[in-house]
């Protein structure tokens, strides 16, 4: 239950991110680098809040490390800009397909062979992903299409380095403390392009509080529990949750395509549960 809990509320996390981020760069209520900014500063804060409120003495700044900070930031940039000129569909297919191509690439790389069922439930689930979103394909921007592939890298490689966290709420907070001088870096280089609302800033802070800074480290506590095939399989269900958060929240249409691809997603999923 416990695995069970922390792996929905982290997948649900992620769901929002990409809710939030559509809320805010769609009508254009901030710009995609201020967006990044605000969404990993703050971040940031409500992990050091969260270490400070649980009693903690372990500084943020010595956990985590360098190079899983730079891979959260070039996730977190590369999916900004991707979405000024993706669909959502198009966006959900290129970013998830990434993400389990380089977690499967790099376990198979260090020797980790997948079980059947695994393999099963890994082609079912991606089946499901390409019928849900494949209507709403067109040829995508070479450079957007190029951004987004380098937000599904940069993620599976930040969630692959989590795998066995000893202490994944500073290791998070560490890893979001690095981020925030290169996410500053590229403000600064697209000062030019800066605008904001209120309705920006409030959908990028919880983006980067609840969805981004709670959610990566409930993530990072779960993975413990997933091989890397089963994690990457798990975050196909993303795109499930997000068109069903669109329907409860942006008043999107609900449709049998939907229904009958959550099932082959969530019946993939299943699959790699199922123990030897």
């Amino acid at each position: 239950m416990r695995t069970f809990i922390l792996t929905a509320f982290a997948l649900t996390a992620f769901a929002f991110n990409s809710i939030l981020c559509r809320m805010a760069l769609g009508p254009g209520e901030i710009d995609a680098a201020g967006f990044t900014v605000i969404r990993l500063v703050s971040g940031t804060v409500t992990l050091a809040a969260l270490i400070l409120a649980s009693g903690k003495t372990r500084n943020p700044a010595k956990s985590g490390s360098w190079r899983s900070g730079f891979f959260l930031f070039a996730y977190a940039a590369c999916f900004s800009f991707a979405y000024l000129g993706l669909s959502t569909a198009t966006g959900a297919l290129v970013l998830f397909g990434c993400v389990q191509l380089t977690m499967v690439g790099i376990s198979l790389a260090k020797g980790t062979r997948p079980r059947p069922i695994e393999w099963t439930g890994l082609v079912v689930a991606l089946g499901g992903l390409v019928y849900l979103v494949l209507p709403g394909l067109s040829a995508p921007p070479l450079k957007n299409a190029l951004l987004m592939a380098g937000a599904g890298i940069a993620w599976g490689f930040y969630t692959l380095r989590g795998k066995g966290s000893a202490d994944p709420l500073a290791e998070t907070a560490g890893n979001f403390v690095r981020s925030v001088p290169m996410a500053a870096v590229l403000g600064l280089l697209f000062l030019a392009n800066f605008h904001i609302s209120a309705r920006g800033v409030l959908f990028a802070v919880l983006s980067g509080a609840v969805a981004s800074g709670i959610g990566y480290a409930v993530w990072y506590a779960a993975l413990k529990y997933h091989t890397p095939t089963r994690a990457a399989v798990l975050q196909l269900s993303v795109p499930v949750i997000a068109a069903i958060g669109g329907v409860v929240f942006l008043a999107e249409s609900a449709s049998m395509r939907l229904f009958i691809a959550g099932a082959l997603i969530l019946g993939g999923i299943g699959l790699t549960l199922i123990k030897r």
